[in-house]
């Protein structure tokens, strides 16, 4: 460990200290060697600790910098997991962080556009800020054009902050892995890694601006969601320009009540937003916590989200979004035997895990939960109790979804504090059957070959002459194979018997594929062939033929 990491640990025991955070030093396995420090501290003896423990945490955070506001900014959203004091104290990390000074963020904007003066740009920018955080913080302006739009200016010398903090999380991870016993399992190196790389892509804003521009178009024609439109013109690698959008935030129920908004139905709305971009989409925003969501009440009794702060997206690959959905459905159906192939399946645990094993850990921990009515359960409890049971398999943290996991436990603390009797499980089921059908069901085979048809369409008229040389190339003795004399005479005799049946199976599975080509093709493309239901029929019945005749001919 260098020496500057060494004096940011008694650093960050002197701001806890200077915050009378003494519980926290001394329950902390990494600070308890220097609690003695805050015993020297001037802080013990000048600073009273009557000051709520909740906004004494908040205000530590602040000191320590981006690294520690965002971890109190996640765990603000977890309401059900921590007292309200603390919750509520937290909660005004999401937007109201100390903003830096008026004159510095007018420099920067200036500095961005180089000599182009500001007043051939914006009629006006506002000097208090909308909205200050741990990255960034937002001006409202007015274009030449007269169009609202806001300025996220990125914070001036974060970048050495943030690199300070995460060369100190590696060592600590490193640390970890070398001498804690969970440290391999948990891949503390690979987490530090994904939270190295989002921290850093939330510094550059032309990456938020192109993550906007992806979500704006996922959601085009849903009312669902409304992602406001990005400036490309303005928007600089340290500067975002957007439109500026006017709605109720998301954490201020009471005026949503005052509103009559459905509570029910919007809580349900952020569940399916959720689902819809993890599994439809495979792309999500990943940092949703009520200081980066809005609703537009236009319409109370649908009310619609309106999202901001695109700094943090996750992804998934179609691989991992199977293995989730399985995974969800079969909790659904409470089929743990399923959970536990699942798991092993998609390498999560070892391959020589004993199934019935694991099955028998995962429903001792689900069995007495889903005795609950359903909108009792927390899912954030269950994926706790999920991963301690999990630990005796050595199923090993998946740092591609750790952003997924946060998001969800982000989603259902964020439904919870909105509607309290809401039911997630009853929520995301639907949703994630109607996409497992569109994935897996006729509809999304049908979408698959009309994909493959041009494909198929170089590759059909090919296959007549490539069988013909792999059949002449066998009659002939020409087919290179490390077999004995014997065995390849016999092989060559069996090829020869062979060979016209396997002419008309392949001519017969030809036929049929071309049938389900001009199926595929009926309707996709009409003015290609006239009668096309006709001639699929001719094609598919010729096919059958031609397969019976090759199944059942004997050899002569």
């Amino acid at each position: 460990m260098k020496l500057q990491h060494l004096f940011r640990l008694i650093q960050i025991n002197h701001v806890l200290s200077k915050h009378r955070l003494d519980e926290f030093i001394q329950n902390t396995h990494i600070l308890g060697p220097l609690r003695f420090l805050s015993y020297l501290s001037p802080y013990r003896w000048t600073h009273s600790n009557k000051t709520p423990r909740g906004e004494r945490l908040r205000l530590a955070l602040e000191d320590l910098g981006p690294i520690f506001v965002k971890i109190g900014q996640i765990l603000s959203t977890r309401r059900d997991l921590l007292p309200d004091d603390i919750a509520d104290a937290l909660a005004k990390l999401q937007d109201r962080v100390m903003p830096f000074p008026n004159e510095q963020a007018r420099a920067l904007i200036q500095e961005a556009y180089g000599e182009q003066a500001l007043d051939s740009l914006f009629l006006h920018i506002d000097e208090q800020p909308l909205a200050s955080a741990s990255i960034a913080q937002v001006h409202a302006a007015t274009l030449i054009d007269g169009r609202n739009v806001i300025i996220k200016i990125v914070r001036p010398n974060i970048r050495p902050r943030i690199r300070r903090d995460i060369d100190l999380l590696h060592i600590l991870a490193d640390l970890a892995e070398r001498f804690w016993v969970d440290g391999r399992r948990l891949r503390p190196k690979e987490v530090v890694v994904e939270i190295e790389k989002n921290l850093f892509d939330e510094l550059d804003m032309m990456r938020e601006a192109a993550s906007a521009s992806q979500l704006r178009r996922n959601f085009a024609d849903s009312t669902l969601l409304y992602v406001p439109e990005i400036n490309w013109q303005l928007t600089k690698s340290n500067l975002l320009v957007q439109e500026r959008i006017y709605g109720v935030p998301i954490g201020d129920v009471a005026k949503l009540h005052a509103n009559h908004v459905n509570m029910e139905k919007l809580a349900e709305i952020g569940v399916e937003i959720f689902f819809t971009q993890a599994f439809k989409h495979g792309f999500f925003h990943a940092d949703m916590h009520p200081g980066n969501i809005m609703v537009d009440i236009s319409d109370p009794e649908n009310p619609r989200y309106i999202a901001v702060d695109f700094g943090i997206m996750g992804t998934l690959s179609p691989d991992d979004q199977n293995y989730l959905a399985d995974n969800f459905l079969a909790f659904f159906k409470s089929d743990y035997r399923r959970v536990a192939e699942l798991h092993i399946q998609s390498g999560w645990v070892p391959a020589d895990t004993r199934i019935d094993e694991f099955e028998a850990a995962i429903r001792s921990v689900c069995e007495p939960i889903f005795a609950k009515p359903l909108k009792e359960i927390s899912f954030g409890h269950v994926l706790l109790r999920l991963f301690q049971t999990a630990r005796r398999f050595n199923m090993q943290v998946q740092p591609q979804l750790v952003l997924l996991q946060k998001t969800l436990l982000n989603i259902e603390g964020l439904g919870r504090q909105l509607y309290p009797e809401l039911d997630l499980w009853k929520t995301a089921k639907p949703i994630l059957e109607q996409w497992m059908q569109e994935k897996m069901g006729w509809r999304a085979a049908l979408d698959n070959i009309k994909q493959e048809i041009p494909n198929w369409a170089q590759t059909l008229p090919k296959l007549p002459n490539l069988m013909h040389t792999l059949v002449q190339q066998a009659q002939d003795g020409k087919l290179k194979m490390q077999l004995s004399s014997d065995d390849l005479k016999q092989l060559q005799q069996e090829v020869r018997n062979a060979s016209y049946r396997s002419a008309a199976a392949i001519s017969g599975a030809a036929f049929i594929i071309g049938a389900a080509v001009i199926k595929g093709l009926d309707g996709y493309a009409p003015s290609m062939i006239a009668g096309m239901p006709v001639l699929s029929w001719v094609f598919g019945i010729w096919g059958a033929l031609l397969l019976y005749f090759s199944l059942t001919r004997t050899s002569n």
